[in-house]
Parts: structure tokens; sequence; C-alpha cells
């Protein structure tokens, strides 16, 4: 390493380094490290008179060392004493090693803060930049605090140079994203927006990367952006590259801010001024003819910022998608990168025309490269390429090209990466039924996916093949033809056979007349599958075997000796076992006429919107497919003739015991439910009864009215958030509760859960409610108005819990006061399993009530209910503030009106623990001020209540009286109602 003169650089770090580089192993190194950091201890602690060249030095050493992985506990002090300092370098290095190393907390920070505002006032631009880097890199909430309402005030000063006010720019921006509600907007909101016209172009991209970030939650402040942001794209756009030479990159004239402002504007509609919007189109339309002409350099550097420009205002003329003639222009432009070499434009332009292909002036443009995309997704190299060009033929299918866009997806399903084949196949299914102008061609093709993808066919696409060939008496009999031949592959996949058994169970005797497909080779195909197949899809083919009982008395004699065996009847499995029961014994006391009645053909599902839509969404997320399938439906609407019937979850098609469930009194049966709570025999005596009586057994015990079971709605589409209900109607008698999955009354709530929920106002995790069987857990966390809890159910016992439905139950009041969101949990929580669901909270104004969460579900074929409040209480809304002591006193004197105190005095429930009371203090969400009360051993508390539409400041004064065993706590707020409930959760604690 080549000597390094005091004058130029600091000699002894220099040799420091290059002894750690030459350390032949890891001890060596620690141990030269360790001497290093004796030497340096002392002389911090001997030689008071250290000149600042030294300390700089030192302060540098330990920088180094901490950058190796080590641990440093002093030098804190030397680094801030660097602050002062009027060298730059002295400086610049204390900066260095206080962003680095000093974290909020730390009892310094008053002491930097001060440098800093000094830094900050004395208008040295050196200093003033050496400052905001500081606050920008620590970003932390103390730094908003003390200098959020200072840097504005900085960027639109007219004596600021152009340097400070970049800095100050992207500093104010970094605190804003760390702390939003710490940056006030006021005054500077108007001025710094006119920052865009500033000569320097430097202040205009930082300004430019700032209003969009205030602009995307604040755009009415910042509105007046617009015209000066078209205004300064249009002089980049318009002018040569020498008239911005310092800031023209590879010919390029200012790619940067050319991107920033494109970027602002996607914040806004169209301009309604015609001078401003023309301008704007003139600036889109400058920028797509230069993507024409020929590049005027080889290099890449060239190429990635002309596109990066192009790219920003495509995206900006989708936004708007308001000019037929620049979406044309701009899908054409796109269409020539679908070939382009470099991968990384072969993908943005897949990106960008799945959004061009829903809009009405594009779509027909985008069409016109379907080619191109259909051998992308067979020559692409790329798997995450192909994935945009299935995403784009997705978006460009309608009702001209569906069947070729469906014959190529299901063309390349066959080799295409497993970790897309799950998209593609809903995709295909929901093109498939949207343009299926011919049904039969629909049935076709979703059998042909089932064995072709059949894996990866999720239940959703089975459920809705068998409800549309339900609601459609034209392909029932092509549909039991299709199916029929399909199962006569040798290998045939579980979903096809399950399609198959519904559909021969329902429609099997429209193709009987054909000696081929006579009722005893339709039972023999289907029964040659059974022993191959999983218990959910044999419990389903029982249910078929009954119904051709029904269809087919021929074929009687021989169904009950299947269900008559003893690998029937002794199952080891209790589903199976019991369906072979009750159903040879329906099949033998049965008359033909009651059977028919019994096991009658389903009617039509209710029309509603088709799920698999729905499926498709949460696997690719918001804002994607269903967002280009909302744009689509008003072109699509003549199609077929509107929605199609959605598809009934799997209790609808095959959910819970011999039920006629909805009016439909096709016996549904589930492989997942419990076993009778009466047993069989009870039920045959039912049925008997129900016989003898002349009528149906399933229209007696049930109601026809439609009682949506807890899966009715396989992913919430049109469904409303399940509300606690009454109890069921009592016509059907006994058997009515152990049949129906009705939701019952909302249980009152569980022993000890007042005193849980009491336990949870100072924790936010652990566990909630727990007996023999559930165990409740809650992990939660809160910022401003906002949280997340996660709800852990776990199943202490061996048996699954079923029909498993958690309900958050809100009164009216409650519900307007805070906003509730859950995520759906699986209906099924295995023995020893456990699930989660997640609730996200807003809190919308103060309230005083919790919610109630209802748990239902049923085990051992025995009902449960069980409600618990939910800890979601006002305190968790608190954000703990710092307050000197003269703030304090200066404040609560300020809520000293009558209505905005409360105070009680009570008597300590538990031991007068001063730990456990701070403790409790600061669990309760409030910061515990230290040193502010007179008294040392009373505590004092501050913080503000974050709602969605206000902030309400918080004082708290808890004095304990050990000799009485008492307290008194005395809450000082802004409003009544926020002090009497912060009052009376916080007594319970103590």
């Amino acid at each position: 390493m080549p000597a390094v003169s005091k004058g130029d650089g600091m000699r002894g770090l220099a040799v420091f380094i290059s002894d750690i580089r030459n350390c032949k192993s890891k001890e060596a190194e620690i141990k030269r490290i360790n001497k290093e950091l004796a030497n340096i201890r002392s002389k911090f602690k001997g030689d008071k008179a250290l000149d600042g060249y030294s300390k700089k030095k030192y302060v540098c050493k330990l920088l180094f060392i901490f950058l190796l992985g080590h641990d440093i506990d002093f030098g804190h002090m030397e680094a801030v004493n660097l602050l002062s300092s009027n060298r730059y370098t002295e400086k610049q290095i204390g900066y260095l090693f206080i962003s680095v190393l000093v974290n909020s907390n730390s009892e310094l920070i008053r002491l930097i803060n001060n440098a800093i505002k000094n830094d900050l006032a004395s208008r040295n631009p050196t200093f003033m930049g050496l400052a905001l880097h500081c606050i920008a890199n620590v970003g932390s909430r103390e730094m908003a605090e003390a200098f959020a309402g200072e840097i504005p005030k900085i960027l639109v000063a007219g004596d600021t140079m152009d340097s400070v006010k970049q800095s100050a720019a992207l500093c104010l921006l970094r605190l804003y994203r760390t702390s939003p509600d710490l940056v006030p907007m006021g005054d500077w909101t108007s001025r710094v927006v006119h920052l865009l016209n500033d000569q320097h172009l430097g202040v205009v991209t930082a300004a430019t990367s700032l209003i969009t970030t205030l602009a995307q939650k604040n755009p009415e402040e910042f509105k007046t952006s617009v015209s000066l942001a078209v205004s300064r794209l249009s002089r980049i756009v318009t002018s040569a590259s020498t008239d911005l030479q310092d800031y023209t990159y590879y010919f390029v004239p200012a790619p940067w801010l050319s991107v920033k402002l494109l970027r602002l504007l996607q914040c806004y509609p169209p301009p309604e001024d015609p001078a401003v919007r023309g301008r704007l189109t003139e600036c889109l339309e400058t920028v797509l003819n230069k993507a024409q002409e020929p590049p005027k350099s080889k290099k890449v550097q060239h190429s990635n910022a002309k596109n990066a420009v192009l790219f920003e205002a495509i995206s900006l003329i989708i936004h708007h998608d308001s000019e037929p003639n620049l979406l044309v222009r701009a899908c054409n432009q796109l269409g020539q990168f679908l070939q382009h070499r470099e991968t990384n434009l072969r993908y943005l332009a897949l990106e960008s025309m799945c959004t061009l292909a829903s809009s009405e002036f594009s779509h027909e443009a985008v069409k016109t490269h379907i080619e191109t995309v259909i051998n992308a997704l067979k020559t692409e190299r790329d798997v995450s390429v192909r994935q945009r060009a299935v995403d784009l033929l997705y978006a460009m299918c309608d009702r001209s090209n569906a069947q070729q866009i469906v014959a190529e997806m299901l063309s390349y399903l066959e080799t295409a990466d497993y970790s897309i084949r799950e998209e593609i196949v809903l995709k295909v299914a929901i093109l498939a039924e949207k343009y299926a102008v011919d049904y039969t061609w629909y049935v076709d093709t979703i059998l042909n996916l089932i064995r072709i993808a059949g894996d990866y066919v999720s239940e959703e696409v089975w459920y809705r093949v068998i409800q549309i060939v339900i609601n459609r008496d034209d392909v029932q009999g092509y549909a039991a033809k299709t199916v029929f031949e399909a199962l006569q592959a040798p290998a045939c996949h579980e979903n096809l056979v399950k399609v198959g058994g519904y559909i021969l169970g329902e429609f099997g005797n429209l193709i009987a007349g054909d000696p081929r497909s006579s009722p005893l080779i339709q039972f023999n195909l289907l029964h040659s599958k059974f022993h191959l197949c999983s218990v959910p899809t044999r419990a389903l083919l029982l249910s078929t075997y009954i119904k051709f009982v029904n269809l087919f008395p021929e074929v009687k004699a021989t169904i009950q000796d299947v269900l008559r065996s003893d690998s029937q009847l002794r199952n080891a499995d209790v589903e199976l076992q019991q369906r072979a029961v009750e159903y040879l014994r329906l099949s033998t006391v049965a008359s033909t006429d009651i059977l028919a009645t019994v096991l009658e053909e389903m009617p039509p599902f209710p029309e509603r919107e088709s799920s698999i839509l729905a499926k498709l969404k949460k696997k690719k997320g918001p804002n994607t497919v269903t967002d280009l399938e909302e744009a689509k439906r008003e072109r699509s609407a003549d199609v077929n003739g509107g929605p199609e019937p959605a598809p009934a979850s799997a209790a609808g098609l095959h959910t819970g015991r011999l039920r006629a469930c909805a009016g439909r009194s096709w016996t549904r049966l589930s492989a997942h439910s419990p076993p009778f709570g009466r047993g069989t025999l009870a039920w045959e005596a039912s049925v008997l009864s129900g016989l003898l009586c002349g009528r149906s057994v399933f229209r007696t015990f049930f109601p026809v009215q439609s009682t949506p079971s807890p899966s009715a709605d396989l992913l919430g589409l049109g469904a409303t958030p399940p509300a606690p209900a009454g109890p069921p109607p009592s016509s059907g008698g006994l058997l009515v509760d152990v049949f129906s999955d009705s939701p019952s009354a909302v249980a009152p709530l569980a022993p000890g859960s007042e005193d849980n929920f009491a336990r949870f106002v100072c924790k936010n995790n652990g566990v909630l409610f727990e007996n023999q069987l559930l165990q409740i857990g809650l992990k939660s966390e809160f910022r401003q108005n906002l949280g997340r809890m996660f709800i852990f159910y776990g199943n202490k016992t061996s048996t699954q819990f079923l029909s498993f439905t958690p309900t958050l139950i809100c009164s009216d009041d409650l519900q307007t006061n805070l906003s509730l969101q859950t995520k759906p949990v699986d209906p099924t929580v295995d023995g020893g399993a456990q699930v989660q669901q997640v609730v996200n909270i807003e809190c919308v104004s103060d309230f005083t009530e919790a919610p109630v969460l209802n748990i239902q579900f049923r085990y051992g074929g025995t009902f449960q209910n069980v409600s618990v409040k939910l800890p979601i209480t006002l305190n968790k809304f608190f954000q703990p503030t710092e307050m000197a002591s003269q703030d304090f006193f200066q404040r609560w004197k300020q809520l000293s009106s009558p209505q905005q105190e409360v105070q009680n005095i009570f008597k300590a429930k538990h031991p007068m623990d001063t730990e456990i009371t701070k403790a409790k203090i600061i669990g309760f969400g409030s910061a515990l001020l230290e040193d502010v009360d007179p008294n040392p051993a009373n505590f004092v508390g501050a913080g503000i209540i974050h709602t969605r539409t206000t902030q309400i400041g918080c004082l708290l004064r808890l004095e304990p009286n050990l000799q009485a065993q008492m307290y008194r706590l005395t809450l000082r707020t802004s409003k009544e109602a926020v002090s009497r409930r912060l009052c009376a959760l916080l007594s319970e604690q103590f």
C-alpha cells in the first residue's frame, strides 16, 4: 500500500487496515483488533487534549472495526464531538459514524439533534448537506419529529443553494416514507410544486420524486403540478440533446427526470385544460416517434435510457385510456418488441400489452399480434416470458378467437412448467366457459383439460362443469356420452372419475338405450375405478350407485351386493361404512315411488358469477386478472347471454348427510361429514316413519328454503359476510339439529372470557381461550390507526373439526367505528392441527365495545358453539409520545376542563410492584415519562390515539398509595368518551 501523508489522509488508519488484511487467521485478526481497541480506549480516556485529526483517525478505525462485524461500545461521544468541528473532513467522519452506529434510542440523540440544528442554521451549504444526509440515513421517527418542520422551510427558501435543495427534497421524502403523519402539510406544499420550474434539473428531479410520493396520498394538494410537469416534460422532449448537455445520458436528454415526470402524471386523470392536454399528447407522440428513429449509439446504455422513457410514456397512455390513436400506436410499438433479441424487452412488451388488451380502443390492435404471441409461447426459453405470453393470450381472447387460443393453451399445457400449470388450467376453464357458443365444445375442452393436467384441476373447475351440465338440458346427453367414453381409458385421473360419477348418476339414463352403454356396463365401468380412488371419491361413487338403483332397477341387486359386501359394511372409514349401511337400508325398505322422490334429479343451480375467476384472482393477486375481466365485461356481455351460474362448493355438490339442501333432494354426501350423533338406527327409524306416512323424509325434516352451509361459497363471491343466525326452524323435529349445517344462535361468552380479555389489554400475544377441545391463540401488531391480528385455532383432539366457522360479531355502533376484514378459514381442522386466520383492523373513530368471536363446528357428531371477546380495544391504537416535564404540565393544564378529565380511585387487585406497573403502562401503549412528576413514586404517561378521522392526545397519571393499597388514576384527553374508556381499561390492570 502506498504511503499516505498526513495532509492527504490518515497514515495510522492505512497501516491498521493493511495489518488487518495481512492477518493469516481469524485469531490473528481478532488479536490485532483487540490491541487497537485497547489503544483507542486509552487514548480517549487518557489524552484529554486530542486534536481533531486524531479523533477523526480513531473514530475511522472504530467504524472500520464495526464494518468487519465487531461490536463497538465506546467512541460515540468522540464522534459527536467531531460534529462541532469546522473542518469538513472531521465533521464528515462524525456524521458517518453516527449514521452507521448510533441508534434512535441512544441517549446521545439529543446532542446529535442539536449539532444537526446548528449545521442547518449555519447556511453553510457543505455543512447543511452533511446534516441532511445524516437525517435521511438515520430516518428514524425521532429525526422526523425533530426536523420534519424545518426541512420544508429550507427546501422552499429563496436563498437556499441548489445542492442543498436537492438534499432537502430527498431528505423530506425519506422522512415522509417512514413517518408520513409527522410531515405537516402547509403553505410550503404549493411552493414546492413550483420547484418543477427550477433552472437546476437536479433540483427538479429530486422535487419530482417528492411530489409524486406526496401526490399519491394527497392528490388535491398537488393538483397544480400537472400543468407544470407537462410544461417541463415538453421542454425536455422537444429540446435538442445539446440544450441539456449536463443531463444528457447517451444521447437521451434527462431520461431519469422524464421517467419521474411521466410517473407523476400517472397520479392524475387526463388534464381537463385542452391546451395542457394537447401539449401532453404532443409530448407522448414525440416519444413514440423517437422510438422509431434509428439508434444514435450501439451501446446498451442508449437503448436502456431510450426504452425507459418509452415504456413509462406507454404506461401513461394506458393509464389515461382516452386517446385511441396513442393507444393503437403504443400497441404497434410494443408489437415490435415481441420478437426483440432482449429478453427483458419481450417481457415488458407482453406485460404492457396485457393491460392494453383491456382497452376498447386498442383491443383489436392487440389481437393482430396473436400469432407472434403463440409463437413466443412455444419457443420462448424464459419461463417468466412464457407466463406473460399466457396472460396476454388470456387478455386478448374474445368470441372470435376463443377456440384457437384455448386449443393453443391446451397444447402448451402438456409441456408447460409445473409452476404455472394451475394458472393455465384456471384460465382455460374460464375462457372455455365464457366464450362457449356450443357447450359440447366446453364439455370436450374441460374433459381434455382434466386428461392433460388432472393434478392441477382444482375442485372449482370440475364443480363448474357439473353445474353447467345440470343447468343446460341441451348438453346433458352429450356430457353423459362423452364422460362415459373418457372413463373407458385404462388410466383415468381421479377428477375425471368424480365428474363421471356425478354426471352418470344424474343423466346416465340418457345413454342407457345404447347397448354399448347399458346400465350394467355403466356401473361396472365406474366400479372398476372404485378401488383406485381416495375416500372422498369413493363416497361420491356410492352416492352414484344409489342413484343407479332409482334410475336402473335392473342393476339394483348387483348394487345391493356391492353395498352388502364386508369391504363396505365393515369399512375402516366410518364415512364409507355409514353410507353403505344407509344406502343399503334405503334401497331395501323404500318403494319405487318413494325412492324416485328421495333421489330425484337435481334442479338447476341459482345463477351467480363464476368463482373460478375468484380462484384465479386469489392466485395472481389483486389488480390483475379481475381488473381485465371487469374492463372486458361490457365488451363481451352479448357473447353467451349473460353470466353463467357459479359453481357450488364441495358442500353444495356433496355435503352433509342425506338431506335436501337449498331445496334440492339429490342425496348430497361428503366424505368429510361427521358421524351421526344418534347413530344409523335412529336415522332408519326416522326414514321408516316418513315412508309410512307416504311422504319424503327429506322434505319432512328440512325446510325447503336455502340455508347456506359454511362453505356454500368457495371464495366468497357474491356472498355477504356471515352474520349470527338465529336457531333453525323447529318443524323438522329433533333431527334438524343433527343434520343441519345452519349456524346456531351465538353462544353466550365462555367462562373466563372476561378475565382473558382483561389480560390482553396490555399485551398482544398469548392464549385467549382454551378448553379440552380447542385452543385459541393471538398474535397482533398495531401501528397508528391500523392493526393486524393473527388468530390461531388449535385442535387439541385426534378427531377432525368439521364445518369450522369462526365469525366476528360487532354491534351496529361498533361496525361504524371499527373496520374489520377477515380472511376465510378452512372448514376442516384435522386432529392435532392448527389453522390461522388473519384479521385486518382499522380504527375509524373511538369506540367502547369489543367484537365477539364466535366459533361453531362439529366434533364427533356434536355441535360446538364457543364465543369469546376479542381483545381489540381503543388503547391498541396508542402511539407513545415522549415529552419533557415542562411540555407535559403545560398540556396537562390545557386539558383541565371537566369534560376532558376522568379520575378513578380504586383498591389494588394485584401486588403493587413498581416494575410490573411500569411494564403495564408501557404495554397499555403510552410512553412512560421519567422524571416528570415531582413525586418519583408516581407514574406519568403520554400518547396519541390514532383513528382514521382524528388524533386524540392523551395524558395519564397513576398515583399509588402503598400503605392503603390504593391507586388514583387520572386521565386527560380532548374527548370525554375516550378518557372514560381508557380509564376503565387501565384501572382493571392494577
